[in-house]
């Protein structure tokens, strides 16, 4: 019997599922305090965040704490594996395209009525990211430099991050059995799995209901993590946006896939490479299939294309 607990942290739905029942309130308490410090670490809209002073203080070496040393160390080696596709400097890109605040507090969108007045018009320019390679990172001493101009985010690979040592922390806080834990759709497990696997479903909408449009799947081991350019968009005068940054232009990526999901050893491992699919496009297929990763595209027409030995659903006889 699998038992679940859900709340919002991080701005976005996180799911704990265990199969020891009594595992279930001591593994959700784990990972909601894990949860906490991430936040407090690397949340770039907190202004009091450790992350939000590192950016403040470009130009200078910076201690940090473990956590933002091993989460900065993490987005390096992504944007190292994936050849600067999924790069942590898109920090400014991100604030200049309108990110500039958590979706937990609505809808991003043009300034509210009254508000906002002289502003000029938003102007958004092609211009390469900065490049992973600028920031210098001292695991040892747990020094950081950035270069002045360079803003860090580490959404995508922090939020990944998390989910494997909240799975961790949750296994062992559970005491026995398995656990899945999921951030807003990157999902990681951890000790053995209920018969038959963790059922997943698999959407554009982490937020999308167990009987939603999408594909059912079943895990028995390591994680799986979704990206997608239908979910956290925005507009700004006139122009839609979303938050999948292209380093080579600093735009929104234009990409062929609206939706990729991976299947991985590891929740890092997998969401770098569905972020960098989206981001390299056409290429993206050979790539994930070169490296042996299971892996589902959604075209933007909604056609599915699959890559590595990600098994495509039966049909029903007619």
């Amino acid at each position: 019997m699998v038992s679940i607990k859900s709340w919002r942290a991080l701005g976005t739905s996180v799911h704990v599922l265990t199969t020891h029942p009594k595992g279930l309130e001591p593994a959700a308490a784990a990972v909601e305090k894990l949860l906490t410090r991430v936040d407090l670490t690397y949340s770039r809209f907190r202004p009091d965040s450790e992350l939000t002073y590192l950016n403040s203080h470009a130009g200078e070496s910076v201690q940090v704490s473990w956590l933002l040393s091993m989460a900065i160390g993490v987005a390096m080696r992504a944007a190292r594996m994936t050849n600067g596709a999924v790069d942590p400097t898109v920090g400014k890109a991100l604030r200049l395209a309108g990110y500039d605040r958590d979706f937990s507090r609505g809808p991003l969108g043009p300034a509210p009525e009254g508000e906002g007045k002289g502003v000029t018009p938003l102007v958004l320019t092609v211009e390469a990211v900065p490049g992973w390679r600028m920031v210098r990172l001292d695991p040892l001493s747990r020094s950081v430099f950035l270069p002045e101009g360079v803003e860090l985010d580490l959404g995508s690979t922090g939020k990944a991050l998390a989910a494997d040592i909240a799975a961790s922390t949750a296994r062992n806080a559970a005491g026995a059995g398995g656990v899945l834990v999921s951030l807003g759709g990157d999902i990681s497990t951890a000790g053995t799995p209920p018969l038959g696997g963790w059922e997943v479903l698999v959407a554009d909408d982490s937020e999308t209901p167990p009987d939603g449009e999408g594909e059912n799947i079943a895990i028995t081991r390591g994680a799986l993590a979704t990206s997608s350019t239908t979910v956290r968009r925005w507009t700004r005068d006139g122009v839609g946006l979303h938050h999948i940054i292209d380093p080579q232009t600093g735009l929104p990526a234009r990409s062929p896939w609206r939706t990729v999901t991976v299947a991985a050893s590891n929740c890092v491992d997998a969401n770098m490479a569905a972020t960098a699919a989206i981001v390299d496009g056409e290429g993206a297929i050979e790539w994930l299939s070169a490296r042996g990763l299971p892996a589902r595209l959604v075209a933007n027409d909604g056609t599915v294309r699959t890559a590595g030995r990600w098994q495509v659903p039966k049909k029903a006889a007619a």
